[in-house]
């Protein structure tokens, strides 16, 4: 069965140091007289040194805090709103048939992004970047509006299984590293116990390597609070329904987190069993006109404007979503025409829904 996830964050080490120290003392035949006269002149020296250790103590710790005296503030990573250092983004696109469930590795994505795809069936998108699993699964093939989702991730690694040859030439001049089992046998393999298709599965460590100027996590518009905004109304299970498919999210007062659920069955991680769960959910809604490519395919539009529905904290916020071109971000507002709407800190969840 695929590995159980690890993180890729690691703490520097320490240098060990000394401060080398003498030991003062009288040459032979020293006497009290001649210890007593030294006493005053070595009491200074004491004194002084430790006025100029203290000193450089404080200007030490001014220059570490900009010189107001507070404590600095740790780097916030903008796909979490917790601390920690942005690392590099790598993307993978999931399996999400029945056959293809428990996911492995879906539990330590930062984003995770449910759309529709053919057949009103769903696939998601994975996001890792402060924290990357040893196995991320099942993988399943790109679809072309994938292209205009990853573009506001910079330049980040795109792990698929494959993708329409009419396709190629767009995935090849996109902004982002594309990484397959033919391009990269090593960052994937089969587990012989499921049946494929459903069973194709990422090196996630494998694949980063293979793209070692993958883009480092950057903004992409979400905002985040510990504190919910007022006037939240209280809601205690939203589902979003695709022709084929369905995803619940359920709020557990217990776990203060929403639990996910699949068709109406609990979504659960491989190997631990462990209940996947998101912080905030986003309900987008966007329009998922037919490809004019490839017409059975719904080409899910994430570039411009409307309306969402923001899940957390057991409640519910009307909002609505701008992201002007496929290089920027998406920004969620008040839908009372109030300022940026936070986040909960931690995992979200964005399920591209039919607009209303």
């Amino acid at each position: 069965m695929p590995g159980t996830p690890a993180s890729r964050d690691s703490a520097p080490e320490g240098r060990p140091g000394g401060r080398p120290g003498g030991r003062p003392g009288g040459g032979p035949g020293a006497g009290a007289r001649g210890a007593a006269r030294r006493l005053p002149a070595l009491l200074a020296a004491v004194l002084l040194g430790a006025a100029a250790m203290a000193g450089c103590a404080a200007q030490d710790s001014a220059d570490d805090d900009g010189g107001n005296g507070d404590t600095p503030a740790a780097e916030q990573h903008p796909f979490t709103g917790l601390p920690g250092e942005p690392g590099p983004v790598l993307v993978t696109k999931l399996d999400n048939h029945p056959d293809a469930r428990p996911h492995t590795g879906l539990e330590d994505a930062d984003l995770v992004y449910a759309e529709k795809v053919e057949g009103g069936l769903s696939r998601l998108v994975a996001v890792y970047s402060s924290t990357v699993p040893d196995t991320a699964g099942p993988v399943r093939s790109a679809r072309e509006s994938d292209l205009e989702l990853l573009a506001q991730f910079g330049e980040p690694a795109f792990a698929y299984s494959g993708v329409r040859t009419a396709l190629l030439t767009d995935l090849a001049e996109a902004p982002l590293f594309p990484l397959n089992p033919e391009t990269l046998p090593d960052g994937f393999f089969r587990d012989e116990d499921r049946n494929a298709p459903h069973n194709l599965y990422l090196r996630p460590e494998e694949a980063l390597a293979a793209a070692p100027e993958a883009t480092p996590a950057q903004d992409i518009g979400l905002r985040f609070d510990e504190a919910a905004p007022p006037d939240g109304t209280p809601a205690a299970e939203h589902t979003v329904t695709y022709p084929s498919a369905s995803f619940t999210f359920t709020w557990s007062e217990e776990r203060q987190s929403w639990l996910v659920s699949f068709d109406g069955e609990p979504a659960t991680a491989a190997g631990s069993g462990d209940r996947l769960t998101a912080d905030t959910v986003v309900v987008q809604y966007v329009d998922m006109p037919p490809s004019e490519r490839f017409p059975a395919t719904p080409y899910v539009e994430t570039v411009g404007s409307g309306e969402a529905l923001v899940l957390r904290d057991g409640q519910s916020f009307e909002a609505e979503w701008s992201r002007p071109s496929d290089s920027s971000g998406t920004s969620f507002t008040a839908a009372d025409g109030g300022g940026p709407l936070p986040f909960d800190p931690g995992r979200t969840w964005i399920v591209f829904a039919e607009r209303q």
